[in-house]
Parts: C-alpha cells; sequence; structure tokens
C-alpha cells in the first residue's frame, strides 16, 4: 500500500466493479463470442457483417443520441435492433430478435465466479461501512453474488451520466448522507474512477485486478490518496 495524499476518516467507500473486483476482459471476450455464435446461427445478413459496420451503427447512435454513451446496455441493444434489421422487417419480431441476442450476451457477461477472497474482504468492509457500487458497466450483480455486500448499485445510463461525471459521487453522498470527503472511492482507472472520485470531493483509492499495480504504465493525470498492493488493504483502512 502507498500513500499520495493524507486520508480522513472513511465512513464509507464505493465501488467500481469490472476490472477493479474482477478481471472483466476474458468475462467480455467469451459474452461476445456467444453472441457472435448465436447471430450466426440465427440471422446470416447480420452475421455478415464486418466488425467495421458493427462499429459504425454504434457510433452513429452515439452521435444522434450522446446520451446512450453512458448507457451500454440501451446502445447494444439499439445496435442488435438495426444490425437484426436486415433479416428480420417485422417491428414485433425485430424487438423479440434483438432482445433475445441481448440476452444471450447479457447471460454470459454475468456468469463468472467472484473468488473467495473477493467476498471475504467485502464482508469484512460491509461489517464496518456501507458500500456502494458505483458502474459505468452493466453486470448483473446478483447473478455474480455481489449484491448482498452494497446497499444501492449505481449503473451508468441514459439519464446517469457514466464516470468520470460527478452524478452517481452526488447520488452516493445524498444517498448516504455521509460528506464526500468522508467517502473512499475504490477503482481501477485513473481517469474515470480517481480523477472522477476526487473532481467530486471524494478520496480515491487505485486498485486493479487485471493488471501489475504501475502507475507508471498508467495515464495519471491525478494521483489517488492510496494505490492498494491487494483487495485486502482496505481492511486497514477503516476502524
Amino acid at each position: 500500500m502507498r500513500f499520495y495524499r493524507s486520508l480522513s476518516p472513511i465512513k464509507a467507500m464505493t465501488f467500481d466493479l469490472d476490472d477493479t473486483l474482477y478481471n472483466n476482459e476474458p468475462v467480455i471476450q467469451n459474452a461476445e463470442q456467444q453472441l457472435t455464435s448465436y447471430i450466426a446461427e440465427h440471422y446470416p445478413l447480420a452475421s455478415a457483417m464486418s466488425q467495421q459496420q458493427w462499429l459504425a451503427i454504434k457510433h452513429k447512435l452515439i452521435q444522434t443520441e450522446p446520451a446512450l454513451a453512458s448507457d451500454m446496455g440501451q446502445l447494444r441493444m439499439r445496435t442488435l435492433q438495426q444490425a437484426l434489421a436486415q433479416d428480420v422487417s417485422d417491428e414485433p419480431a425485430l424487438s423479440e430478435a434483438a432482445k433475445a441476442c441481448f440476452d444471450c450476451f447479457y447471460h454470459a457477461r454475468s456468469a463468472f465466479t467472484l473468488s473467495d477472497s473477493v467476498h471475504s474482504v467485502m464482508q469484512a468492509l460491509a461489517q464496518k461501512v456501507p458500500l456502494v457500487a458505483i458502474t459505468n458497466g452493466n453486470v448483473d450483480p446478483h447473478t455474480t453474488g455481489l449484491a448482498p455486500h452494497f446497499k444501492m448499485i449505481f449503473h451508468a445510463s441514459v439519464t446517469r451520466p457514466a464516470k468520470p461525471a460527478r452524478h452517481m459521487f452526488d447520488e452516493t453522498a445524498a444517498l448516504l448522507n455521509i460528506k464526500p470527503e468522508q467517502i473512499l472511492h475504490v477503482g481501477d482507472n485513473l481517469e474515470k474512477d480517481v480523477k472522477g472520485a476526487i473532481d467530486a470531493g471524494f478520496q480515491a483509492a487505485w486498485f486493479a485486478a487485471n493488471r501489475p499495480m504501475d502507475l507508471r504504465k498508467e495515464p495519471v493525470t491525478v494521483l489517488p490518496h492510496v494505490a492498494l498492493t491487494q483487495l485486502e488493504n482496505l481492511i486497514l483502512l477503516v476502524d
């Protein structure tokens, strides 16, 4: 554990999820593979689209509705609807097809098991301070078993801007009725999590589950209050 700023007493903690409490990349890769296989089996025209064509749909949607950039679920659903329209012309059937594809991805996206050590740390922390999750992703915390650790789970959406916007940080402070400077946010991304938290008046702990903890290899614009060497370090920071 390395400290870069003085820590004030911690009365609550917030957590990013993807790549903070688990390595998200292989999970997403598996989900994308399952979705690709499902589309290939049922929708040949959409399956024949190139990656560039899929990305073009996403970029066009975001240009038209910028708020979609904060909602990974809605963005994926809308992208699927446009792509599958080549195979399905009936509107109700198109909606059903998009939902079936989305459900295929979403199930696989949340179908992983957290380590016992992560659950142990979260259980120990939850006994000491309230915990809230603040995520830009759309993982299902009930499927993963994370939900019981948190008093609330905020997902970025079209009405809730993604980090580093301060919206979810402000919501958390209001929900808990705790001053921002008494809340420690834990996340892997130095821009979205660390800078986002500090800009919102929170304290920030940097921890990544998917890569070495080496600030020299990160795009640093602001230093965290503390960099952790292991998630268990958090237990030492609360009474």
